[in-house]
């Protein structure tokens, strides 16, 4: 097993090196770093409601951001800044600018505009939309950093942080792949806190997302009979789908999300659309039911107007509306095991798993990369009765400074 030292200089300028994580719990330096982090934690999770209370819809994270570039500033990250995408970047230098650490998590929800954001508390449980996902990492974060500038903790490499946009849904990690065009060749290691629990994805679930727009004359549903239909026209498309066979093992799935079109049940329509989403962290097997996919949309069209002879052909056109890349980052990695070998220290379980996160797109691009959940525990991901147990929720931020320093050698 391979696993990463840590290589602190601290103002007395001594150096520790470990190669077992658990030796560096004993280190004064980490201890100091850690009691900080637990006597932090009510204000961190003040933070975390406050800022899950900004609402940071789709494409409207703006808000969201601009309240952790205060904050990013306030706690003397240098280089603070808003990317063109959206994307709130600071960093800690270290003694050098490599090995350049950057760890984030995403500002954006999955909630559209005019969603209720209050955020209730009872006890040690939150409740409302995205208190975990991820407004919990984007807590993590800001514990990190107090952490580090009260122990004033330095690090022979950079760590990065960024509060990022366009992780959900259709934002289709607009920001990540912003961050990594813009700083290409300059990100060593990447880490996401993504949500709750202490997991690790290290396998990248890779999409492809599609509007499929059928479009043909239309006419009346007696007068016009005999022309070529474009909801018929998307029933055979579908069928085609629903009959792909997929493998089980890489998991590859398949998915008509939503449909619509038409104008009346007497009317022919000009129009019908659906929405298609298509998932698997194998490339060659994503890239092999895309395929199927599209043959099986011009399959469609084709046998819809041959059934009508021609007469008022229909006409497909597919939209790709989002691509999210697969990837993986192998067990063998000398960032996996690290992150094994950090929650093992701290008694943590270790679970491998798989996911679609911001970490897809340094997995692609052959970046070693890994999610981590931020601690604690809750219910309801994604919906508006989402809940936040904050009981032990400091172990997260623990593991996540622990995991950076341990990479930042």
């Amino acid at each position: 097993m391979k696993i990463r030292p840590i290589f602190l200089i601290c103002f007395a300028v001594t150096s520790l090196y470990a190669s077992d994580p658990t030796a560096l719990l004993h280190d004064p330096q980490v201890k100091a770093a850690f009691a900080a982090i637990e006597h932090n934690e009510p204000e961190m999770i003040s933070e975390q409601i406050r800022v899950c209370e900004i609402a940071a819809p789709p494409f409207m994270e703006q808000q969201r951001g601009l309240e952790l570039k205060r904050l990013f500033d306030g706690l003397k990250l240098h280089d603070v800044h808003i990317d063109k995408a959206g994307n709130v970047i600071g960093s800690r230098p270290g003694a050098a600018p490599h090995p350049n650490v950057v760890i984030a998590a995403h500002l954006d929800t999955v909630f559209p505009e005019g969603t209720a954001v209050k955020v209730t508390r009872n006890g040690n449980i939150l409740r409302g939309p995205g208190i975990g996902d991820d407004c919990r990492g984007l807590a993590v974060l800001l514990g990190m950093i107090h952490a580090l500038n009260e122990t004033q903790i330095k690090t022979i490499g950079t760590i990065t942080f960024v509060a990022d946009v366009g992780e959900e849904g259709l934002g289709d990690l607009r920001g990540m792949k912003e961050l990594f065009g813009d700083m290409k060749g300059q990100i060593d290691d990447f880490i996401s806190v993504d949500g709750l629990g202490t997991g690790i994805t290290n396998i990248g679930v890779g999409s492809y997302r599609y509007k499929v727009i059928f479009n043909g004359l239309g006419g009346h549903s007696y007068g016009a009979f005999g022309m070529a239909n474009p909801i018929q026209a998307m029933g055979r498309a579908i069928a085609k789908i629903d009959a792909f066979e997929v493998p089980t093992e890489p998991k590859t799935t398949f998915n008509v999300g939503r449909v619509g079109g038409g104008t009346s049940v007497n009317a022919i329509p000009f129009e019908a659309w659906m929405e298609v989403d298509m998932r698997s962290a194998d490339v060659k097997s994503l890239e092999a039911l895309h395929a199927k996919f599209k043959a099986a949309m011009n399959d469609a069209v084709t046998e819809e107007n041959a059934r009508w002879n021609g007469r008022g052909p229909v006409k497909v056109s597919l939209e790709l509306v989002g691509l999210r890349p697969a990837g993986n980052t192998p067990e063998s990695s000398a960032i996996v095991q690290t992150a094994e070998a950090v929650s093992k220290s701290l008694s943590l379980p270790v679970h491998l798993g798989e996911g679609s996160t911001d970490s897809n797109v340094p997995m692609n691009l052959g970046i070693p990369a890994i999610t981590i959940g931020g601690g604690g525990k809750g219910s309801g991901a994604h919906s508006l009765n989402e809940t936040y147990d904050t009981t032990d929720s400091w172990k997260g931020t623990e593991r996540a400074l622990l995991l950076a320093l341990s990479l930042a050698q």
